[in-house]
């Protein structure tokens, strides 16, 4: 049974994806060519693939042999059936992540590619900023409004969690510029990236807010051309199914040369 806490509501997420706009999902084609370069990098052919993904007619256009698995908490997955799996820009909205990852390890052959794109923690750091600052100011508390993003490690932990072997995390940050604080907003409801967490407000926010929260914006990380600058942090995870063949560590004590001798040094013995 799945006791996973619910950060997301998974209904709203997909209303906003079904009112994305296709000719803007420019996020969406970041993942795309990080993966890409990635598979440009591994020196095999993958016959057998398949991708997570809330945008299928996007990532079909750009593979079109691949099966293409709806995001949900239970994926469409078979056991065993891949020699690659990629989860392509849903784990920053997945309740659970590690399970999602799990679910992809079980449908990898051994020795298959797990590759994972995600939003990380630096993403929309500028507007999670201002919009704390202005509530905190405007009424004395604070409303779930930016979704929480992993770090990096944090990230790259998953994949050990998840029982994949030889992990790798890596990530680099884009930065787009917007006019104002409006243009921002509705680029993320064009996206399908706006607010879907479980705990959002249900009632509209007063407007003085997001006026407040415009001018902290260009008072703090406002350019000097006039824009407003937002992050977009992509992680990128690599991880394989184990497999006999793969690079082992060697047991403790089993190394049959020393260290010394290997960097052509004296070893001194520690005074007790």
């Amino acid at each position: 049974m799945n006791h996973a806490p619910r950060i997301f509501d998974h209904d709203a997420l997909l209303r906003h994806r079904r009112r994305a706009r296709s000719d803007d999902l420019f996020l969406q084609q970041l993942a795309v060519d990080e993966v890409k370069d990635r598979l440009a990098m591994v020196n095999r052919v993958f016959r057998s693939v398949a991708i997570v993904t809330g945008f299928p007619e996007f990532w079909r256009d750009c593979f079109p042999e691949a099966r293409l698995v709806p995001d949900s908490e239970t994926l469409d997955l078979t056991l065993g059936a891949h020699d690659l799996v990629i989860h392509a820009m849903c784990l920053h909205w997945a309740n659970d992540p590690v399970g999602q990852i799990i679910q992809c390890r079980r449908a990898l052959a051994p020795d298959g590619l797990f590759l994972g794109v995600l939003l990380g923690g630096r993403t929309l750091h500028e507007l999670r900023a201002v919009l704390t600052d202005a509530e905190s100011r405007a009424s004395g508390g604070i409303s779930p409004r930016v979704a929480p993003m992993a770090e990096i490690r944090e990230a790259g932990a998953l994949l050990q969690r998840a029982g994949l072997t030889l992990p790798v995390a890596d990530s680099h940050a884009s930065i787009a510029k917007y006019r104002n604080l409006a243009h921002l907003m509705h680029d993320l409801r064009d996206m399908g990236e706006a607010n879907a967490l479980a705990g959002r407000l249900r009632r509209p926010t007063a407007r003085g807010l997001f006026a407040l929260a415009q001018a902290l914006y260009r008072d703090e990380f406002g350019t000097d051309d006039g824009y407003l600058p937002a992050t977009f942090e992509l992680i990128c995870l690599t991880g394989w199914s184990p497999d006999d063949s793969q690079p082992q560590p060697l047991r403790p004590g089993s190394a049959r040369t020393r260290l010394a001798d290997a960097l052509g040094t004296q070893e001194t013995k520690l005074s007790d």
